[in-house]
């Protein structure tokens, strides 16, 4: 089983799923709404939210004959703390580099 901090970024790793997971922001939709903007079928979308509810990124319910889909965005906020981790690593790569940088100009002067 796949844990789901891998589930959430190899679903991100699509941008037609990207691309949904923004038209989800502004609220519920079905999966015609979600298909229109993209020159592929509704089956063909069908698939990419089966892979964003796999991912906990979405849930689906049903409302009469509608399939409505749901932004669900706790485990963007799992993803985003991840990579918080390496934020400080990656700001103190970049003071050594700006430190790097500040002596070579102040040699050069």
């Amino acid at each position: 089983m796949v844990d789901q901090l891998s589930a959430v970024f190899a679903a991100l790793a699509d941008p037609t799923r990207r691309a949904i997971l923004a038209r989800l922001r502004d609220g519920e939709a079905t999966v015609a709404e979600l298909a229109e903007p993209f020159a592929m079928s509704q089956p063909a979308v069908s698939k990419h939210l089966k892979v964003l509810e796999q991912a906990g990124l979405i849930t689906r319910t049903r409302r009469a004959t509608a399939r409505l889909s749901h932004l669900r965005a706790e485990p963007l906020r799992t993803a985003r703390d991840w990579l918080g981790d390496y934020r400080a690593y990656w700001q103190e790569s970049h003071d050594r580099l700006d430190d790097l940088l500040t002596e070579l100009q102040e040699k050069d002067t």
